[in-house]
């Protein structure tokens, strides 16, 4: 399976999609970066005059990468349509701002995949290659009923 073709089954579009490329991907591993533009909506608001990409924003950029993208690939002989993937919890450390226009990349090493279920640990580094956030991810992947 291709690189583009993972991303091409996302299912996010945008504004909610924070994937812009994946650079690798394996059975245990996977990279991707996103560049936080600063016309997104969310900048409007947090915070006033000193905008910062949320937490949760940051979160989502790294399940999106690190475990739905995995999924994906995992899953390329089975996944669909009717394939639902669903954010089951996050243990999350915080240790830098990140700022519109910068550009990050996650990189998620896979804990586990059985029964549905994928866990990865997590890491998003900004472009002086900093660690930003990490954390441990998990999600449920399965096929609609």
């Amino acid at each position: 399976m291709k690189l583009t073709d993972i991303t091409a089954l996302l299912p996010y579009s945008k504004p909610f999609l924070f994937v812009d490329e994946l650079l690798h991907v394996d059975e245990n591993s996977v990279s991707g970066t996103y560049t936080f533009k600063e016309d997104l909506d969310f900048y409007k608001g947090h915070f006033k005059d000193n905008p910062v990409t949320p937490g949760v924003i940051l979160t989502e950029t790294m399940a999106q990468i690190g475990l739905v993208c995995l999924g994906i690939y995992l899953l390329s002989d089975t996944f669909n349509k009717d394939t639902v993937v669903a954010f089951t919890s996050a243990d999350m450390q915080f240790l830098k701002p990140v700022y519109p226009n910068e550009k990050v990349t996650v990189i998620s090493q896979k804990i586990f995949f059985r029964f549905g279920k994928l866990k990865c640990d997590v890491v998003m580094k900004n472009e002086a290659g900093q660690e930003v956030c990490k954390g441990i991810l998990s999600g449920m992947i399965t096929n609609k009923l």
